[in-house]
Formats: C-alpha cells, structure tokens, sequence
C-alpha cells in the first residue's frame, strides 16, 4: 500500500474522531441525550419544542397545492425501496457466507429517531421516517456493493469518480497488475473498519 495513502487515510479517521467529538459537543448544546436507541431531551427544551409545532390543520392550509400533488409520486416510491431491501437481505443472506464477507448490519444504516423530537407533526414524523428509509437504505446498499467490489474486483478506476465509497481508497491503482495479484486475497479479508480482518 502506497504510504501517502496510508497517512490520507489516517488524516481521515482522525477527522472523523474530530466530528464525533463535535457531535457530542453538540448533543450537549441542544440539552440531548441517547439512551437505548431513544432520544431524551431536557424538559425545558421539550415544551420550547412543543410552542413551535405546527398544528396539522395549519400545516395542510400552508402547503402549496403542488406540493400536496405531487407527494404520491414521492410516496410510490415505497414499493420499489421495500423490494430492494428484501433483495439485498436476501443477496447477504445467500452469497457473503459464501465469500467470507461479513454482512452489513443494516440496524447501522438504518436510523429513525425523528419521531422523538416534539416541534414536529404528524405528517412532518412520516416524511421524516421515509427520508430516513430511502437515504438509510441507499448507504446500506452502498455498504453492501462496496464488500462485494471489494472482493470480487477491487481496482480504482482510471478516471476519477465523484464521492467514491470508503472502501475505495484501498482498492488496487488502476494497472498495477503485480499489487493486484499479490494483495487481492489478503484484500478479500479485510473487511473491518480501516481495513483490519475481522467484521466490522
């Protein structure tokens, strides 16, 4: 592995440490906390929430009539997210026991914790919930086709790809056929966080 990719790499897991310490500096901020998956917030700050919610009545007589229109299209989306969601539990459940890669945890991805905050109605709640499914389920199915490139062709591509997955920088430089053929088993086993062996 080139070094200076090793130390980019590096660079990026301590700015990842600086945005969880961020994180939780803002937790503290907005008077938050998490506990077994639920989030608790400071008394105060839940009836400051409640003052600025809007009424569903209210919120139904503000929305553009455009807007309100074209939602079922937004909604018919479900059908094909369920789907892909049942194929790719499937695909983990079938293949990767198979290849040796450990599945994807799709609790990881997968997070619905906007109903917990009380400034939000109902509908706010159920639109939150479905950006939270749809966006969830994209990283999860991105998680999922970045252990299967990893095993099966895990080479850079020639040109330079916007928002490569966090998998790709240990991938092989495109023609460097000998780093390939020497590093493409132990490639296959590293599948943890920072690409040490074991599952993540």
């Amino acid at each position: 592995m080139n070094r200076k990719i090793d130390e980019l790499i590096e660079a990026v897991r301590t700015l990842e440490e600086e945005l969880e310490a961020e994180f939780r500096r803002r937790r503290e901020e907005f008077h938050f906390t998490v506990e077994a998956r639920r989030v608790r917030f400071a008394e105060e700050l839940i009836l400051q929430h409640r003052r600025l919610k809007v009424g569903l009545a209210r919120y139904l007589r503000e929305s553009r009539p455009l807007v309100v229109l074209t939602a079922p299209v937004i909604y018919a989306g479900i059908v094909p997210l369920l789907l892909l969601d049942l194929f790719a539990s499937l695909y983990q459940a079938i293949c990767f026991p198979v290849y040796g890669i450990p599945k994807a945890r799709r609790g990881d991805y997968l997070v619905f914790d906007r109903d917990d905050l009380p400034y939000l109605n109902a509908i706010e709640k159920i639109h939150c919930a479905y950006c939270s499914y749809a966006n969830g389920l994209a990283a999860w199915l991105r998680e999922i086709a970045a252990r299967t490139e990893q095993y099966w062709c895990p080479i850079k591509h020639a040109r330079r790809i916007r928002d490569a997955h966090s998998r790709y920088p240990r991938f092989f430089e495109y023609g460097d056929a000998e780093s390939y053929r020497k590093g493409l088993e132990r490639l296959r086993k590293e599948y943890g966080q920072g690409g040490e062996t074991g599952k993540s």
